[in-house]
């Protein structure tokens, strides 16, 4: 088993052992399930997806977001967290991790890089406009072309220092993922 899914199952233990937890509320609305993306605007206007692409489906976001103190301040290492179906966090759908990649329980993944990002709520790790570098496997991942990361409370790095370099941390997060694929 390779480091990284190790540790990623250690983060998911953690969350499973956590999850009573409560995670701060957005200033932002929800989407339901079967919702088009709506961008705060201006603030997040540069985060629209190129013409060409369509909404091919949303998953919903729960765990946490690891940094690691550097000697002088906290780095961003990756992204640990379960996929949902629903905005209630049941039927986990997939896993999101460094890469950063998202990856399907059918075993499709999509790798992306971040384009734009826009930050509509202070409290929380900013709305993300990520294009798709790489596909993987038949499934819903497979054609992916770009992801908005949007709706996201908590994930911030930490405002204090830490105490000895190479310290990690994992900081509870929770997003709406916004998958898009070319039009026919």
């Amino acid at each position: 088993m390779s480091l990284m899914k190790t540790r990623f199952i250690t983060g998911l233990l953690l969350l499973v052992a956590t999850a009573g937890l409560a995670f701060a509320s957005t200033p932002f609305a929800r989407p339901d399930d079967n919702a088009q993306l709506e961008l705060p605007s201006p603030a997040c206007d540069e985060l629209r997806v190129p013409a060409g692409n369509e909404l091919a489906f949303h998953r919903y976001a729960r765990g946490v977001q690891i940094y690691r103190w550097n000697g002088s301040a906290w780095q961003f290492v990756a992204p640990s967290a379960l996929l949902f179906a629903d905005a209630g966090y049941q039927a986990q759908v997939g896993i999101h991790y460094a890469g950063p990649f998202w990856e399907s329980n059918s075993g499709s993944s999509v790798k992306a890089v971040k384009i734009k990002e826009c930050s509509p709520d202070a409290n929380a790790i900013p709305w993300l406009l990520l294009q798709a570098t790489l596909t993987n496997g038949p499934g819903a991942f497979s054609s992916v072309t770009f992801i908005h990361r949007v709706y996201t409370t908590g994930g911030k790095a930490p405002t204090y220092n830490g105490s000895t370099e190479g310290e990690s941390v994992e900081i509870p997060y929770t997003a709406v993922y916004y998958f898009y694929r070319a039009e026919d």
